[in-house]
């Protein structure tokens, strides 16, 4: 089966016009369908205001995260440029820490396996425990936390090969996740090898959301800053000036593309 979705470019990188409920529904055909095959596992990796300027300045990042096979707008102000700046804009935002909630339901409908790789051992662990009672017919069939060197990487693997996992979720934050992501892609046999950031931590209720009325119209950053002034406002007051200049200058409508499941 084939998946047919159009793309943008926004500040940069080809980002796919896909709803939170359509990437969820991608997810699922995606995993599904590679199931037996012994194929790779797709890389999905997100793209908001930090991906942007990081990828402006440091080009080895920018080749790891255009190596993704699908990128999803995690930031709204990667919506928003679309909105003003495509004839095809996304048509919402699908932030990690809301699509993340949507994949659990859509994996219990439709029996995927999840593995968990990230975290602290009590965030990895208190994560999992908080997913298995808000959804009890979701299959964790692995978790590890993310402390580990690259000697580990090839046992890592294949504990994730061993647990029949459909979803790897690499929450190492930003750019370790991509990293990690690029080396293993070839080790590991799953339908999706998605970043997830800080996720687990949300879920657990140590990092608390923005208000809805910030995330709609792309403060949640300030949000942040707000709560850990000493490590973020440096970070957004020299990455904010790029990724608006990326934004506003690296932003148009491109040809659709055709992805083979």
């Amino acid at each position: 089966m084939r998946a047919n979705y159009t793309e943008v470019v926004v500040g940069g990188f080809r980002t796919a016009c896909l709803s939170r409920a359509q990437l969820a529904e991608l997810m699922v055909q995606d995993c599904l369908a590679a199931r037996g095959a012994n194929v790779a596992p797709k890389l999905i990796f997100s793209t908001n205001g930090n991906s942007i300027a990081r990828a402006a300045i440091d080009e080895d990042f920018r080749r790891q995260h255009t190596s993704a096979d699908l990128l999803h707008a995690d930031g709204q102000p990667v919506v928003l440029a679309s909105k003003l700046l495509t004839r095809t804009p996304i048509p919402e935002r699908s932030a990690t820490t809301d699509f993340f909630l949507d994949a659990c339901v859509a994996a219990a409908d439709h029996g995927l396996r999840f593995f968990l790789l990230g975290g602290t051992e009590a965030t990895n662990s208190e994560c999992v425990r908080a997913l298995r009672c808000t959804y009890p017919g979701l299959e964790i069939v692995g978790r590890r936390h993310g402390y580990f060197s690259l000697a580990d990487e090839e046992h890592v693997c294949a504990e994730i090969n061993a647990s029949g996992a459909d979803v790897v979720w690499v929450g190492l934050g930003v750019p370790l996740e991509q990293a990690f992501c690029l080396r293993n892609k070839h080790r590991l046999r799953a339908g999706w090898l998605a970043t997830s950031g800080g996720c687990f931590n949300f879920v657990t209720g140590a990092y608390a959301r923005a208000p809805r009325w910030m995330q709609r119209v792309g403060f949640e950053w300030l949000h942040r800053v707000w709560q850990e002034p000493h490590r973020l406002a440096w970070r957004y007051a020299v990455t904010n000036p790029i990724a608006l200049f990326m934004l506003m200058t690296r932003t148009y409508s491109i040809a659709p593309r055709s992805d083979p499941a």
